[in-house]
């Protein structure tokens, strides 16, 4: 089956299903993409952090923790938050307030968001308190009859059930939807050419760009005229024209154009270059024929933690004596079979998935040493591992399109831990080109 080129670009060679897809198309509307996080907190009456849901449509999270701050007349720094969420959707999720008071909420007003008070804490909601995210998406503009949408539907769903579940892919998102750059910045970050990092996150095109955008990007690409650059980038490429005014100010220091970014956003690179690689060893592990859902002698399992998600600071080799004991605890979600993203301490497998690691680690020609970054230590990544398959049970709704006369449409529900990505799931069911699911 066809992979469409720019997920083979992020390392994502295969599907796990066989049959075609449904095609349609995402968000004609905001609310056909429903995202609801499932918290891991509990809340009290008591405690200086006001502790809200909040409900948005349509809103970047840091914009609106922005534009909440404003109304409220107080610092950014006091609203805390799990998880960004999609943009063009309907998101809830829990906020924290610190010192926030309920009757500044009672008449709080702006468009498309709500903010409903859920109790008090004395600790903030922060990155990561959450246990993962409920889905309900719509996938509109399909052309196939619902009866003959509802019987691939079920065979797909049937295929991934027999699968185990779903290859923990990172998405398009990781790398860029419109313009899947990240990995390669990354990649030359780790080689230590930061010119070539800079230019190609600063220059690089990509065809799903305007064409202005892909003028102006060219032109700098061809020319390194950072002065023009400034003048004629759109602002809202505010990252890229930090970089090219600090290259103007400091010519010739790209490593340290990179500083200029916030951390989070200088670190992205790395991590995603880490992603691509794991991306490949998924796909290669299925090429094999070794499980997703199952543990194989040299592979490396981590274990369930309190909360029923995958803690890979608790790993075990899995060897001929305890394969048995180990395929019991996978079976039973209390184990999870792993990849590494590799770093410059990350522990690798043995056996046949020790091949694969060590086979792509090597195709990539960057010794473990360069993820140290001596250029930019603040980037230097350890690794880790990461559980390889989602354990995804999607259900659906079909019927007519009201929005597409002659169409049909999909109402798919599932849930997924945190830290993985909707389009992993949607992209078996669709098969179409990432640009349609961003």
């Amino acid at each position: 089956m066809n992979i469409p080129p720019v997920e083979k670009q992020i390392g994502i060679e295969i599907y796990c299903t066989s049959l075609p897809g449904i095609g349609g198309k995402l968000r004609q509307e905001i609310e056909d993409f429903i995202v609801k996080e499932i918290s891991n907190r509990e809340e009290g009456d008591s405690g200086k952090q006001l502790i809200l849901e909040l409900t948005k449509s349509n809103w970047d999270m840091h914009h609106v923790a922005r534009d909440i701050s404003r109304k409220l007349g107080i610092s950014q720094k006091r609203i805390g938050f799990a998880g960004t969420k999609d943009k063009r959707a309907k998101t809830t999720q829990k906020i924290s307030i610190y010192d926030g008071k309920e009757e500044e909420i009672e008449n709080f007003y702006l468009k498309d968001v709500e903010l409903k008070v859920i109790g008090r804490s004395e600790r903030s909601v922060e990155l990561g308190d959450l246990f993962g995210n409920e889905f309900v998406i719509t996938i509109r503009d399909i052309g196939h009859g619902t009866q003959e949408l509802r019987d691939i539907l079920d065979g797909i769903t049937a295929e991934l059930n027999a699968f185990g579940g779903v290859p923990n892919f990172f998405g398009i998102q990781r790398f860029g939807a419109i313009r899947p750059v990240t990995h390669l910045v990354g990649r030359e970050i780790l080689l230590g050419d930061f010119e070539k990092a800079a230019m190609i996150y600063i220059a690089r095109s990509f065809p799903d760009e305007p064409e202005d955008v892909r003028e102006v990007r060219d032109h700098v690409w061809n020319t390194r005229d950072f002065v023009q650059g400034l003048q004629t980038y759109p602002l809202r490429l505010r990252y890229e024209r930090a970089m090219m005014h600090y290259l103007v100010e400091n010519p010739g220091d790209y490593a340290g154009s990179f500083r200029v970014l916030a951390h989070n956003i200088s670190k992205m690179f790395v991590h995603a270059y880490q992603s691509y690689m794991f991306n490949r060893m998924i796909c290669r592990r299925i090429e094999e024929e070794l499980p997703l859902d199952a543990a194989v002698p040299g592979d490396i399992v981590c274990f369930k933690n309190k909360e029923g998600l995958p803690d890979v600071k608790k790993t075990q080799q899995v060897t001929e004596e305890n394969i048995e004991g180990m395929n019991n605890l996978v079976k039973r979600n209390r184990a999870f079979v792993t990849a590494p993203l590799i770093g410059y301490d990350t522990p690798l497998a043995s056996g046949a998935p020790g091949e694969i690691e060590r086979e792509i680690f090597e195709e990539t020609g960057i010794p473990a040493e360069n993820f140290r970054v001596p250029g930019l230590p603040e980037l230097a990544s350890a690794g880790l591992r990461r559980e390889i398959l989602l354990h995804s049970k999607p259900s659906f709704e079909v019927s007519e399109d009201e929005l597409n006369p002659g169409k049909s449409k999909a109402v798919l529900r599932f849930m997924l831990p945190k830290g993985s990505y909707a389009t992993t799931v949607l992209r078996e069911y669709m098969k179409v080109e990432p640009i349609k699911m961003s």
